[in-house]
């Protein structure tokens, strides 16, 4: 790994040696563009490679759509139980309202289906004109 070491003028110089504030200040453009330079090609160096690999996408989709259908079906059982709590009728609204999860749990699945398959199929219908 090499060193960064930065220049530093002469204290006994004067300004007007060294060609002005002018040249000074070119100078320390000229260093300053030089370690920009510098560090831009450690970044790139440093940068983690592009992710190429569409199957973490998949993967990321496909639990997207288990936790939609779990959590359609938390949140039936949740609401069943309470009203079973709250009115003394155990099972009745805990079965009635769980279902009712699970089918809005698959409803919002399908239309994440949907919109999978519409966003795979843009780039292909653009293709064909």
């Amino acid at each position: 790994m090499r060193r960064l070491t930065l220049r530093r003028s002469n204290p006994s110089v004067r300004a007007s040696d060294r060609g002005g504030a002018t040249g000074m200040a070119e100078e320390n453009n000229e260093t300053l563009d030089d370690l920009s330079k510098r560090i831009e090609a450690a970044k790139a160096r440093q940068a983690p490679p592009p992710q190429l690999d569409e199957h973490y996408s998949q993967a990321q989709q496909g639990w997207r759509m288990v936790t939609e259908l779990v959590s359609g079906l938390l949140i039936g059982f949740g609401i069943g139980y309470g009203l079973d709590v709250l009115f003394g009728t155990l099972p009745i609204f805990l079965i009635l309202f769980t279902l009712l999860g699970f089918i809005a749990g698959v409803r919002v699945m399908i239309r994440t289906a949907k919109e999978i398959q519409d966003r795979q199929e843009a780039p292909h219908g653009a293709d064909d004109e």
